[in-house]
């Protein structure tokens, strides 16, 4: 009987802690996709961000990034981005898609917005952008630490409207 309640005892403890956890997951994702839901453009749930990024053996990247924010969950959240380098020769586009999350706190802003492109993969698959609570019409391209990179380049896509 003793070990009856032992198991019994474990049983309830297992089920709380795993309630817990879904809450807790729950909650964070709520908080994620709300922050990203907030952003309006004339193109309804997707935000487009274009410029030219920095090229180390080439004249600049032309990127579009685009946002699709879906319904909000992340199931629904994709993302695309293109480049194009250019004064290659042939200049050709690579098109990458796959799924983002989103995590609030950009440096010194604990309401500014990274986007993680494919999170879902490994590390070295996945790629940062984020934008200051006081101005999402710029998004930043972020370093490995999801920190603003510091250079004199420009690392910056602008909204298109």
């Amino acid at each position: 009987m003793k070990n009856l309640f032992v198991l019994l005892a474990i049983a309830i403890q297992f089920a709380s802690c795993n309630s817990k956890k879904n809450q807790d997951e729950t909650k964070s994702s709520s908080v994620d996709s709300t922050a990203v839901k907030t952003e309006k453009t004339t193109s309804g749930n997707v935000l487009v961000y274009e410029g030219l990024l920095p090229c180390a053996d080439c004249s600049g990247i032309q990127t579009v990034l685009k946002i699709y924010q879906g319904n909000g969950t992340m199931e629904q959240q994709k993302f695309e981005v293109s480049s194009i380098y250019k004064g290659k020769s042939p200049e050709k586009e690579f098109i990458e898609t796959g799924n983002f999350n989103t995590e609030r706190g950009l440096e010194n802003d604990p309401n500014g917005t990274i986007f993680i492109l494919n999170w879902d993969k490994p590390l070295e698959k996945q790629l940062y952008y984020g934008y200051l609570s006081s101005d999402t019409t710029k998004i930043y391209m972020l370093d490995r630490d999801k920190k603003i990179i510091k250079s004199k380049l420009n690392y910056t896509l602008d909204l298109k409207k």
